[in-house]
């Protein structure tokens, strides 16, 4: 369905209200125009490119640190963390993640993703996985971006049991839950 100037950037700027990390690729297909349309579009509403929206973003939430590990460690870059309640991260498969024979991605790089960003979201000094229950919903190509959003679904003393969901575009890619140890420390 072909829409007029001014629907398609009240959908744009909606869609990117309620989704930052979609690429004008993404935006393209979905409202079935070119790149350059997106582009020019998002100029005129002053809506920055991908890679500033996702600074904007993370800048957001700089009162909180990873605390269970090295920001280094984690898999992907974190964007956005609240401690003991919610994490997201991003993760751009290139050619190093594939296997050179079909480009899909080695699965082991999605669940680390997931995990780091499990153990990155606990605010504890010490967090290690105990036992987790994954599942690969579909195989993730090259160049495809991967988010991963992780929810602390309960704590107690020394357990903690995150959810984290991982999706490219849209659609969902994995999923896990992930029953942590946390230290006794004082926090």
């Amino acid at each position: 369905m072909k829409r007029n100037k001014r629907d398609r950037q009240l959908l744009l700027k909606a869609t990117i209200d309620e989704n930052p990390f979609i690429t004008d690729e993404e935006l393209a297909d979905r409202f079935s125009v070119s790149v350059q349309t997106i582009r020019l579009d998002r100029l005129e509403l002053s809506i920055p490119e991908l890679r500033e929206r996702i600074k904007y973003v993370a800048s957001k939430k700089l009162e909180d640190e990873v605390r269970s590990l090295p920001i280094e460690e984690v898999i992907g870059e974190i964007i956005d963390i609240e401690l003991d309640q919610s994490a997201i991260s991003i993760f751009d498969v290139r050619e190093e993640h594939v296997f050179q024979r079909n480009q899909i991605t080695r699965g082991h790089h999605l669940f680390a993703q997931a995990n780091s960003l499990a153990v990155a979201v606990i605010n504890d000094e010490l967090a290690l996985t105990i036992e987790a229950t994954i599942r690969y919903h579909r195989s993730v190509k090259i160049h495809e971006r991967v988010i991963a959003k992780a929810k602390v679904l309960s704590t107690d003393e020394t357990r903690t049991i995150v959810e984290v969901n991982s999706f490219v575009g849209q659609e969902q890619v994995f999923s896990g839950t992930f029953n942590m140890y946390r230290s006794t420390s004082d926090k």
